[in-house]
């Protein structure tokens, strides 16, 4: 059902602004390709060993290559261009350039004519993205000299994981979500780590106390294994524009975290940007007229 499918894509977003609070938890003793590595390498045990109790099937030979690929697309250099963005700009415009992930998307889909765009995904994507922009408010306004290189960054970011939803769906009709995901995130990981390895990244895993290390298990466990699962699940059941407008939920839930557990003030821009957030994915995903109906 695509209203499944839509729900993983909401829940996996919203997953994943916590693992901005663990990668800064983590930045000052780890670098930020040895981060990546951990996150993947750990996320990719976990997958096998689920994938192998499960007894799932895993991709036939003739999509290894392209199955590789798409991994190398999302394990590899979307983390690269993350954080390399990150270096140029601030988290709030970070967030807003990543939240053109579904305009992407649609235009990637149109383009390889496997989901053509209709008004009424337009304008949902559309209303999603102005959430974002509320709901991050003031902090948009302040950014370092030369912040465009890091939005352009992380735009190009958003572009590697829109093919990535787009092209995955042939893949996902052959091969369960859970083995798909693992064969991708364990190429990416393996070059992760080859990159960490040569900068001497790895060697710093030694100097991480026990929260640090749990933080790592978390990265691994819930942000690398369970986060991605629920993408390529959601990728299964619905088209690749309703999957990519949860992205919009990212920098929300990452704010309501701040103010959870950082004690932050709630403000109006945060609950008008929820609200449109909320509205931009009904709309997308044909709910109100559903509910109309």
């Amino acid at each position: 059902m695509e209203i499944l499918g839509v729900l993983a894509a909401i829940l996996s977003s919203a997953l994943g602004g916590t693992a901005v609070g663990a990668t800064r938890y983590l930045a000052g003793t780890l670098d930020p390709l040895t981060i990546g590595a951990v996150r993947f390498s750990g996320g990719f045990l976990v997958l096998v060993a689920v994938a192998l109790w499960r007894r799932d099937t895993w991709p036939p030979k003739i999509d290894w290559l392209g199955a590789g690929a798409l991994g190398l697309l999302l394990f590899g250099l979307f983390p690269v261009l993350f954080n390399g963005a990150l270096v140029y700009t601030t988290a709030a415009r970070g967030a807003l350039a990543l939240s053109t992930l579904p305009l992407l998307t649609m235009l990637a889909g149109a383009v390889l004519r496997i989901e053509p765009p209709t008004m009424r995904k337009i304008a949902g994507v559309l209303i999603a993205m102005a959430g974002v922009a509320a709901a991050l408010g003031t902090s948009l306004a302040t950014a370092p000299a030369g912040a465009w290189r890091g939005d352009l960054i992380m735009v190009a970011a958003a572009f590697c994981m829109a093919l990535y939803s787009v092209w995955s769906r042939p893949f996902l009709s052959r091969t369960a979500p859970i083995p798909f995901v693992a064969f991708g995130m364990g190429v990416g990981a393996v070059c992760l780590s080859a990159l960490a390895a040569s900068n001497g990244g790895l060697t710093r895993l030694a100097a991480l106390n026990a929260p640090q290390w749990i933080a790592s298990g978390y990265l691994a466990i819930v942000c690398g294994a369970f986060i991605f699962f629920l993408w390529a699940f959601a990728l299964g059941r619905a088209t690749p524009t309703l999957v990519a407008v949860s992205v919009a939920v990212n920098p929300v839930t990452a704010s309501i975290f701040g103010v959870v557990f950082l004690g932050e003030q709630v403000s109006a821009n945060l609950l008008v940007g929820l609200v449109a957030v909320l509205a931009g994915i009904a709309i997308a995903s044909g709910a109100t007229r559903r509910f109309r109906l």
